[in-house]
């Protein structure tokens, strides 16, 4: 039952990464922590583990079907390099005072993220080739919201996602697609090097369930990301803001009760 738990927490990460370019722990974490019995801090470093190369094989996807702002998601990428650095390190400081604040947090983060793409779908936006480019100042002020978002992501593992997917939707104003691909280009070295900090940290690693996890992390990606790229815009934010709201709901219920 444990080992099952493990594949499907990696599938459910898989489908909110490619789907919306959410980060994995937004399934990862909750499962572990709360069916599995995993401290927070080693459930974040699977997590991360699983993002990298589910993040990066979205990323190619959304890139194949020329979803991705290249020149200005590199821009955000250091930013957020720097801010996740630093988020894994007050992450652990955290995490050592309150071994469970982690896990709930993104619990709620989960049921956040539902709420948004069900009733506030992002519907509009320009594509990536577009003539109309977010200007130098928003560019800016981009990278600017990288470095916390990178902060947010290193310190509960969670998050980072949805708040480069808003960045992108509204401060760059690109439509839906191009917010995702280029949300999962950046999250795969920000997933990547939240990681590695956590592990330098003295992160806890199980092999087997780690493997079990980033493999079936890898498939649901691929697989959801080929799907969204051909699924109508508004569709995928309702698929996706239902399968959150009631994942969120249900691991809180299980961890209260």
């Amino acid at each position: 039952m444990m080992y099952l738990l493990y594949v499907i927490a990696g599938l459910g990460a898989g489908i909110v990464t490619g789907l919306a370019g959410l980060s994995a722990a937004v399934v990862i974490t909750p499962i572990l922590v709360s069916l599995c019995g995993w401290a927070s801090y080693d459930a974040v470093t699977v997590a991360l583990a699983s993002d990298v190369l589910a993040s990066l094989l979205s990323a190619y996807t959304y890139y194949r079907n020329r979803n991705i702002d290249l020149k200005r998601g590199g821009l955000v990428t250091i930013t957020a390099f720097l801010g996740t650095v630093v988020g894994s390190y007050c992450g652990f400081l955290f995490s050592q005072k309150n071994p469970d604040g982690l896990g709930y947090l993104s619990m709620l983060t989960t049921i956040s993220l539902g709420v948004k793409f069900l009733f506030k779908p992002v519907t509009g936006g320009h594509d990536a080739q577009s003539g109309s480019g977010p200007s130098a100042r928003k560019t800016a002020l981009a990278m600017l919201m990288g470095c916390g978002i990178g902060w947010v992501c290193g310190f509960t593992g969670s998050g980072g996602g949805i708040l480069m997917l808003t960045v992108f939707t509204i401060f760059l104003g690109y439509n839906l697609k191009v917010a995702v691909g280029t949300s999962t280009m950046i999250m795969s070295l920000v997933a990547l090097t939240g990681a590695v900090s956590h592990i330098s940290m003295g992160a806890q690693i199980f092999p087997l369930p780690m493997i079990l996890v980033v493999i079936s992390c890898l498939i649901g990606a691929l697989v959801s990301a080929r799907f969204a790229n051909r699924c109508e815009i508004r569709k995928l934010n309702h698929v996706v803001g239902v399968v959150l709201m009631i994942l969120g709901a249900v691991t809180i219920l299980i961890k209260i009760l």
